[in-house]
């Protein structure tokens, strides 16, 4: 319904529609290059609110608008600040062919296949019923690997949470009862997935990054790495090891783009929350080639995903979250910075403090979207993370409490 009165309405101000109809994000992203447009809009629902819709809009190449571009077509929404077209200027609707054609090519170009062939893999693929066109089975086929299929219809209501873990749960299961090579359970319309190893233990958040990143830094040495700046510091640990590169951005999807297709020799970037980027593929997260990409560098490598795990640097990471009113995000991160030797601050996104003594950081970080901020601790030291989040978190709430103290008494000294 939603999709069809955007056509609609685009059509009516005179643009031309190619209807891509259901389509994976990856694959949208992936042929909106090859299509000769000036963007994309892909609707779905929300993956964490299932009574919302989520709209996104990309640009020509496949990225998603900043925050500016958003503004200024809400504004123009709001105001319906429209042109009006004749009606021999009224928009057409084509549907353009080959769609999965053009995506399949550019996978297999940037993936080593022989690799893929000779691994005889078996994966176990959970689609959580919110995965718009299960496109990686066929391809998994085509190179011979075995690809079981869970939940792959197409659900009119998003699965809760805790739909998604008792489905993670049964994952886990069929993969130990297959002896598959791994499994996943891919969400957020192809860009997310999870990752659940040989003997059926879910991989996710900061040790997915963390092993995605060695994985492909072992494949691609030298290479660098884009990551947001909230991401677990393990990452450094890493990059040393191989001599790769790690590059912090914003905490939004844009930057993180923007910054992979910016960067030179960039073999990885994103993170678990997000998804993870392949720039030579397409500048959109990509669950379904991550997929293919980790049965080459497993057989490559000759590793299995729990050997690998145990590999990783052991480095503590947590995070906790406080209501912070919209009218008090501004003053917190002004009185962090002010109260903060310069010398210890990154302000790439938040409020970024650094501790060289335990090779640690705290990172304050507003929320984007809701009346919140965060606070993430990362470092090797295990009781340094968990007396410093406590010491910001008290911090935090004193401040807040005070400012809401001051607004309410000038609210009251005018009343």
């Amino acid at each position: 319904m939603v999709s069809r009165s955007l056509i609609s309405g685009l059509m009516s101000v005179g643009i031309n529609i190619q209807n891509l109809e259901a389509t994976a994000i990856p694959v949208a992203r992936a042929v909106l290059p090859t299509l000769n447009v000036v963007g994309g809009i892909h609707v779905r629902l929300h993956p964490e609110r299932a009574d919302h819709i989520l709209i996104e809009f990309f640009d020509d190449k496949g990225i998603d608008i900043p925050k500016g571009k958003e503004k200024k077509i809400e504004g123009a929404y709001f105001k319906e600040d429209l042109r009006r077209a004749q009606i021999n200027e009224i928009g057409q609707v084509t549907y353009p062919s080959r769609v999965i054609d053009t995506y399949t090519t550019a996978f297999e170009k940037h993936l080593n296949v022989a690799a893929v062939c000779n691994s005889k893999s078996k994966v176990v693929i959970d689609y959580a019923y919110a995965v718009s066109g299960a496109v990686l089975p066929q391809l998994l086929g085509k190179f011979g690997c075995d690809a079981v299929v869970l939940n792959a219809s197409l659900s009119q209501s998003a699965p809760s949470s805790t739909d998604r873990e008792r489905m993670l749960g049964q994952l886990g299961q069929v993969v130990q009862a297959l002896q598959a090579t791994f499994g996943v359970q891919v969400s957020a319309n192809g860009e997310q997935f999870v990752l659940v190893d040989e003997v059926g233990t879910p991989i996710r958040g900061e040790v997915l990054t963390a092993l995605m990143t060695h994985m492909i830094l072992t494949a691609n040495p030298r290479g660098t790495v884009v990551v947001p700046v909230n991401t677990t510091g393990a990452l450094e640990q890493i990059a040393r090891r191989h001599d790769g590169h790690i590059i912090r951005t914003k905490v939004n999807p844009t930057a993180l783009m923007e910054a992979c297709q910016s960067n030179s020799n960039v073999v990885l970037g994103g993170s678990s929350d997000m998804g993870f980027i392949f720039p030579q593929l397409h500048p959109g997260f990509d669950a379904m080639f991550c997929i293919a990409k980790l049965i080459e560098m497993l057989t490559i490598q000759e590793h299995t995903l729990g050997q690998i795990w145990s590999e990783l640097p052991r480095t503590a990471y947590r995070s906790q979250t406080l209501r912070c009113p919209w009218t008090i995000k501004g003053a917190l991160m002004r009185h962090m910075v002010e109260s903060t030797p310069q010398a210890n601050l990154e302000l790439v996104d938040g409020v970024k403090i650094i501790d060289r003594n335990h090779d640690g950081w705290i990172l304050i970080l507003p929320d984007a979207g809701e009346p919140l901020v965060h606070i993430f601790a990362s470092s090797e030291d295990r009781d340094w993370v968990e007396t410093s989040l406590q010491e910001y978190r008290t911090r935090v709430q004193e401040f807040i409490e005070q400012e809401q103290g001051i607004h309410y008494n000038v609210e009251e000294g005018i009343r």
